[in-house]
C-alpha cells in the first residue's frame, strides 16, 4: 500500500506533504501557519502568475541562463495551469506574508514537481527542476508578486471597460428614447422646475464618461512592471537585459502591452499605480450608486410611490406579498458599490504601508482590487441587461407631475416678482388648487397672460 504522504524539504527541514499534492514544503508550512479565513487567490490571479512564470523561463533561456529542456518543462506546466488545470494545487490563504512569498513558492513548487513528473521523475525529487534555482530564476517574490498584481489588474481592467462601454451605450439609447418626455425635476428631494427624462439620464452618462476616462488614464500606471527589481530594486542576480526581455515576453503571453517600471525601487516599496486605479474605481462606484438609487426611487410604487419609470419584473419580490416586484438590480449594484467604497479604504491604508524598500500589504491590496474589479464588471453587466435595457417611462404619471408642479411658477418670477410668485405657490399648496387658479385668485395676472408664459417645454433650456 502506498504511503498517504511524502517528505518534502526546505531550508527549515523536512515536512510531510500529502502524496497527491504537487506543492512542496514551503506551501505546506504556509497552510499550517496561516489557516486564516476562506479567501484564496482566484483563478485569474493564478493564471496571470503562470503567464509570468512562463515568460520568465523563456526569457532566462533566451539570455542563456536556463537550459532549453528546463525552460520547456516549465513552460509546459505553465500552459497546463493557464488552461485551468491543477486549480486545487493553489490552496493558500490571502492572509499570509505581506510580500506574497508563500504564493510565489506555491507556484514554484507546483511547477517544479509537475515538470519533474513530466520528465519521468518523482515528486519531491527536484530533478531536473528546482523551485528556487530554476522556476524562480532571476526573480524575487518582492518583484514577481507585484508584477503579477499589475498583470492581472491590467487584464481585469480591460474587461471592466468593456462592461462599462456596454452600459454607456444603453444609456445613450435611453437618452434618445426619453429626449422629448417631460418630467418634474427635483432638488433637495422636492419639486423643482421641468426637464426631460432624457436630460436626467444624460447626467448619468456624463458621470460614467468621466469615471471611464479616468480609468483609461490609470492604465499607464498599471502597465509598468516591477520585475527586474529583484529583492530591493537593484536587480541583484539578474542579467542586464532581464527586465526588458521578460516584460516583452509577458506582453506576448498576455496580449497586453507592458513596460519595465521606470523606478524599480518604487515598484517594490509602493503600489501607487494600483492605489490610483482603485481611486477611480471608487469614483465609478459613486456614479453607479447615484444612477441606481435614482432609478430605484423613480420606480417606487406602483401605486404609492413616484412610479415615473417601470423596470423589468425579473422575479417575485416578496415571500409574503403576492405580485410584489422589487428593484433588485438597483439593490445589487448599490451593495457592490458600498463594497468597493470599503475596499477603497483598505487599498488606501495598505498602499501607505511601504516600509523602507518593501510594501508588505501586497496580498490584501490585490485581493481588494480584484474583488472591486470583478464585482463592478459583473454588476454593471447585470444592471444593464436585466434592468436598464428594459426600463420604460411611465408617461402618464410624468405628465401629471408636470401639470401639478408648483415650481412652474419659477417662469413667472421675472414677470410678477419673486415675492408674488412665492405667494402664488404657497396659496396653491394650501388651497389644493392649480397654480393657474392661485395666480388668478390673487389677481397677479390674467388667464391669457398666464397661458402665454407657462409652457413647460419652454422651461427645459436657457431663455
Amino acid at each position: 500500500m502506498s504511503q498517504p504522504f511524502r517528505i518534502e524539504r526546505d531550508s527549515l527541514g523536512p515536512v510531510e506533504v500529502a502524496a497527491d499534492c504537487l506543492w512542496g514544503a514551503q506551501t505546506q508550512r504556509s497552510l499550517i501557519n496561516f489557516a486564516i479565513g476562506e479567501h484564496r487567490f482566484p483563478r485569474p490571479f493564478i493564471k496571470a502568475f503562470a503567464q509570468v512564470k512562463k515568460a520568465a523561463a523563456l526569457s532566462n533561456q533566451k539570455l542563456g541562463k536556463l537550459s532549453p529542456e528546463n525552460a520547456a518543462l516549465i513552460a509546459a506546466v505553465c500552459d497546463e495551469i493557464i488552461a485551468g488545470r491543477h486549480a486545487e494545487q493553489f490552496p493558500l490563504s490571502v492572509w499570509q506574508t505581506g510580500s506574497g512569498t508563500q504564493t510565489n513558492m506555491n507556484l514554484n513548487e507546483v511547477i517544479a514537481n509537475r515538470g519533474n513528473e513530466l520528465a519521468g521523475n518523482a515528486r519531491g525529487s527536484y530533478r531536473p527542476l528546482h523551485p528556487n534555482d530554476h522556476v524562480n530564476m532571476s526573480q524575487s517574490s518582492n518583484d514577481v508578486f507585484p508584477t503579477v498584481m499589475n498583470v492581472v489588474c491590467a487584464a481585469m481592467l480591460e474587461e471592466l471597460l468593456l462592461s462599462l462601454d456596454d452600459l454607456r451605450q444603453t444609456l445613450a439609447a435611453k437618452i434618445d428614447e426619453f429626449k422629448n418626455i417631460l418630467k418634474s425635476g427635483r432638488t433637495h428631494m422636492m419639486d423643482a422646475t421641468p426637464m426631460t427624462l432624457g436630460q436626467e439620464f444624460s447626467a448619468y452618462l456624463a458621470q460614467l464618461d468621466f469615471a471611464g476616462q479616468q480609468l483609461i488614464n490609470a492604465r499607464a500606471g498599471v502597465r509598468e512592471l516591477a520585475i527586474g527589481g529583484s529583492a530591493v530594486g537593484t536587480g541583484l542576480n539578474t542579467h542586464p537585459q532581464w527586465a526588458e526581455t521578460v516584460v516583452a515576453q509577458i506582453s506576448e503571453q498576455t496580449g497586453l502591452s507592458f513596460m519595465p517600471a521606470s523606478n524599480k525601487f518604487m515598484a517594490l516599496a509602493a503600489h501607487d499605480g494600483l492605489v490610483n486605479l482603485h481611486g477611480h474605481l471608487n469614483t465609478l462606484a459613486t456614479a453607479l450608486f447615484k444612477m441606481a438609487n435614482d432609478i430605484r426611487l423613480m420606480n417606487s410604487g406602483p401605486r404609492c410611490g413616484l412610479a415615473e419609470v417601470r423596470i423589468p419584473a425579473n422575479e417575485p419580490g416578496s415571500s409574503i406579498m403576492p405580485g410584489k416586484v422589487n428593484p433588485t438590480q438597483s439593490e445589487a449594484l448599490t451593495m457592490v458599490c458600498t463594497r468597493v467604497m470599503g475596499n477603497q479604504t483598505t487599498v488606501s491604508v495598505a498602499g501607505s504601508q511601504g516600509h523602507f524598500q518593501l510594501n508588505v500589504f501586497k496580498p490584501v491590496i490585490i485581493h481588494s482590487l480584484m474583488e472591486s474589479l470583478q464585482l463592478l464588471t459583473g454588476a454593471m453587466s447585470s444592471f444593464d441587461s436585466r434592468c436598464l435595457q428594459g426600463l420604460q417611462a411611465n408617461t402618464t404619471q410624468l405628465e401629471q407631475y408636470v401639470k401639478r408642479s408648483l415650481m412652474l411658477v419659477t417662469a413667472l418670477s421675472p414677470l410678477i416678482g419673486y415675492e408674488n410668485a412665492a405667494r402664488a405657490a404657497k396659496y396653491a399648496d394650501e388651497q389644493s388648487c392649480s397654480l393657474k387658479e392661485a395666480v388668478l385668485a390673487l389677481e397677479l395676472m390674467e388667464a391669457a397672460e398666464y397661458d402665454a408664459h407657462i409652457n413647460p417645454r419652454d422651461m427645459i433650456s436657457p431663455g
